[in-house]
């Protein structure tokens, strides 16, 4: 399915969307840092066949968004009330709202600040407490290198913009993310890591909306002891553990299932909510099998 691009203006600023499907059942998406929306495309797709208005938007900075130079114009507060912009453009009164990693974080933001307009959250690897010093280490040369390094990050992007876009979507979209201008992209992580990364403990816990949180072992930037944490605090909440940060991209069936599910008990009749429960990581065997899992109690 192809997506239809479409573009917005908020407090000056243009953000780009690409929508799936129609419907009176959204679903928002929003991207990890830095990467742009295209890394939805094949979710969003799935779930439009399902009958579900898909929206994948480009925070600033990201993408196809504008991208301004200062630092000020980035931080989680200002990305989640972008995503609440974007259903006020749209007039919607409610979506399900989620992401991956950065995305994840920015749709606990917007449900902070009105969770009355969140009908579910969708959570890829939130970066919480326990991800602090594995940001840090893995951020900081990329910091550096966009800000000390910005001529020859410059060349390195003019080269990458070069490259035709074609192959798998990982590649397409390191591709996408390294012929962005340095600059920019330095004032992102820059706004990012002199901001709050998520909504502390005491407003996560205050969360009402039913919440699908996927984490991963062997990751330092999204240890699984955030998401297993994170299920904790939200009232409503259920984990699904990943095989590997890469199964909802190469073997998206198994996952894809769960999100798919997981949505379709967010827009059931009003006051039914998901039961809290906590899925655990398919065995080396099941994961061939995507539908081989199985669920116990959380």
């Amino acid at each position: 399915m192809r997506p239809r691009r479409r573009q917005f203006r908020h407090e000056g600023h243009k953000l780009v969307f690409d929508e799936y499907g129609t419907g009176d059942r959204p679903v928002l998406l929003m991207p990890g840092l830095l990467l742009s929306r295209k890394m939805h495309g094949p979710l969003a797709a799935m779930l439009a066949e399902r009958g579900y208005r898909v929206l994948c938007l480009d925070l600033l900075g990201h993408g196809d968004s504008d991208r301004p130079p200062e630092m000020w114009h980035y931080s989680i507060t200002i990305f989640g009330s972008q995503a609440l912009a974007l259903m006020d453009h749209l007039e919607l009164e409610k979506a399900v709202v989620g992401g991956t990693s950065l995305g994840a974080n920015v749709a606990l933001e917007a449900a902070a600040a009105d969770q009355g307009r969140v009908q579910g959250m969708l959570l890829e690897m939130p970066v919480l407490d326990n991800a602090l010093l594995g940001a840090v280490l893995s951020f900081t040369p990329l910091l550096l290198a966009t800000t000390f390094g910005a001529p020859a990050a410059r060349v390195l992007a003019r080269a990458a913009g070069l490259v035709p876009r074609r192959g798998p979507l990982l590649a397409r979209m390191a591709l996408d993310c390294l012929s962005q201008d340095p600059k920019p992209s330095a004032s992102v992580l820059q706004g990012l890591f002199f901001g709050r990364t998520a909504p502390p403990r005491s407003e996560r816990a205050a969360l009402q909306p039913p919440a699908l949180v996927i984490g991963h072992q062997r990751d330092p930037i999204h240890p699984f002891s955030d998401a297993d944490m994170l299920m904790g605090e939200l009232p409503n909440a259920r984990l699904v553990e990943a095989s590997s940060i890469l199964e909802l991209r190469l073997s998206p069936d198994r996952l894809q299932g769960e999100i798919a599910s997981f949505i379709d008990e967010c827009w059931q009749a009003p006051g039914r909510r998901p039961p809290r429960r906590r899925s655990p990581r398919p065995s080396a065997s099941k994961a061939s099998h995507p539908q081989g899992g199985r669920r116990r109690g959380a």
